[in-house]
C-alpha cells in the first residue's frame, strides 16, 4: 500500500500541476491568502476533494474512471442524483486522510435528444474498449499522461455549440474530456476569521473573485454540516477542427466548511479531526456547484 501512495502523490500532482496552469484563479487566491497570512505556502491548504466530469457510455463513465482511484485504495462511497441535469455522480472515500476525496460525476446520454446523442456517439464511438483496462494502473506517468491525452478527436465548433444548447455539461466534457474539474479549499481548518465559507467569500470578495450565486453564494446542506462555495469557470480560448476558436469555460476553485458533527461539539478544538466533521456530499449543493461552467454565470465575469 505504502509504494500505491507514492504513486497516488505522483498522480496527484499531475493533476495539479496542469490544473493551475490551466486555471489562473488557483494561484491568485494562494497568492492572496499568502498575503493576508492566512497560510505560509500552498501546500498549507487541505484539499477536500477533487472533481472528473466524465460521459456515461459504454467503455467509459463513471464505470471506467473509478477503476483508476479504486486501485489506489480508494472507497466508493453514496450515489447522487441530478435529475434535471441528467446527471449521477459517486464519491470516493481516500485511503488515508492526507489525500483528497474524489467526486466522479456521468452525464447520463441516454436521456438526450436523438440529435444530441448522435453528436456524442460520433465522438465516442471512437472508444472501442475501456481505456483503463490496458492502463498500468501502477505507472505514474501512463496514468498522469491518459488524464490528459485525448480519447476523441478534437470536436468540431458547431457540435460544441449545439451540444451547449441542451446540456452545457455535455459541452464541457467533449471538449475539455478528464481534464481537473475543480479542487477544493477546506476552509474549516484555516486560521479564525477565515474558517468558515461566509468569512472565506468575504475574503475572497474583497479580494475580487467573483462567486457561483446559483442558489445563493453559499450552498448549505438540509442538516447544515456542509457549506459550499465557488468561484465562477473563467473563459479558456479553446482550438476546435479546423482551427476554429471561441471562448469557452475552464475549470474553477471550490471552498468547503464541514462542521463538527453535534455528538463532538464538545470535544477540543486541538483534538478535532476529519471523523468528527460532517462527512459525504449533499446533491442540492452539487447541483448549484456545477453550474459555475454554466453561460448563466461565466457571462457575469468582465
Amino acid at each position: 500500500m505504502q509504494q500505491k501512495g507514492v504513486i497516488l502523490n505522483d498522480v496527484l500532482q499531475g493533476l495539479m500541476n496542469r490544473y493551475k496552469e490551466r486555471v489562473p484563479d488557483v494561484a491568485a487566491i494562494i497568492t492572496a491568502m499568502i498575503d493576508e497570512n492566512i497560510i505560509s505556502k500552498a501546500s498549507d491548504i487541505e484539499n477536500d476533494h477533487i472533481a472528473f466530469r466524465t460521459m456515461g457510455v459504454p467503455y467509459l463513465g463513471i464505470q471506467s474512471l473509478e477503476k483508476i482511484f479504486l486501485h489506489y485504495g480508494y472507497t466508493k462511497m453514496d450515489c447522487y442524483l441530478f435529475p434535471e441535469k441528467k446527471l449521477n455522480a459517486y464519491w470516493y472515500a481516500p485511503p488515508a486522510p492526507q489525500y483528497p476525496r474524489i467526486f466522479l460525476s456521468e452525464l447520463q446520454v441516454e436521456q438526450l435528444s436523438p440529435q444530441a446523442q448522435q453528436i456524442i456517439f460520433s465522438y465516442i464511438n471512437e472508444v472501442t474498449a475501456d481505456p483503463v483496462d490496458s492502463l498500468d494502473l501502477d505507472d505514474a506517468k501512463a496514468v498522469d499522461h491518459f488524464l490528459n491525452s485525448a480519447l476523441w478527436r478534437i470536436p468540431l465548433l458547431a457540435d460544441y455549440q449545439a451540444l451547449a444548447k441542451e446540456s452545457e455539461y455535455a459541452a464541457w466534457v467533449i471538449y475539455n474530456r478528464y481534464y481537473l474539474n475543480h479542487f477544493t479549499i477546506s476552509v474549516h481548518n484555516l486560521k479564525p476569521g477565515y474558517n468558515t465559507v461566509a468569512l472565506f467569500n468575504d475574503f475572497l470578495q474583497h479580494k475580487g473573485f467573483t462567486l457561483n450565486d446559483a442558489g445563493g453564494k453559499i450552498k448549505t446542506s438540509p442538516d447544515n454540516g456542509l457549506l459550499q462555495s465557488s468561484t465562477i469557470a473563467r473563459k479558456v480560448e479553446a482550438e476546435f477542427a479546423y482551427g476554429e476558436k471561441q471562448s469557452i469555460a475552464g475549470s474553477y476553485v471550490e471552498f468547503a466548511e464541514r462542521r463538527i458533527l453535534p455528538q463532538y461539539q464538545q470535544l477540543a478544538t486541538e483534538v478535532i479531526n476529519q471523523s468528527h466533521r460532517r462527512e459525504g456530499f449533499e446533491a442540492n449543493n452539487a447541483d448549484k456547484i456545477f453550474e459555475s461552467t454554466y453561460a448563466s454565470q461565466t457571462g457575469k465575469l468582465s
